[in-house]
């Protein structure tokens, strides 16, 4: 999925709006756009970014009365 950045958006920004999450997703998303300049923490505004597929781990449910 592609997705164009906002103003003033950082690739873990980009990864918590749509991930909801960071963790272990940014190197991931990072990997598949090498045109995004990692000397810099802001991407530029409108940029394409491929994100991967992900889906969140499930978690199991606990109940207090267990």
């Amino acid at each position: 999925m592609k997705v164009l950045t906002q103003q003033g958006d950082t690739l873990d920004l980009v990864c918590w709006r749509y991930f909801n999450t960071t963790a272990g997703i940014t190197e991931e998303v990072l990997s598949l756009n090498p045109h995004i300049d990692q000397n810099t923490p802001f991407i530029p505004h409108g940029t394409a970014v491929e994100l991967p597929q992900y889906h969140a781990p499930i978690k199991p449910t606990i109940h207090l009365w267990d």
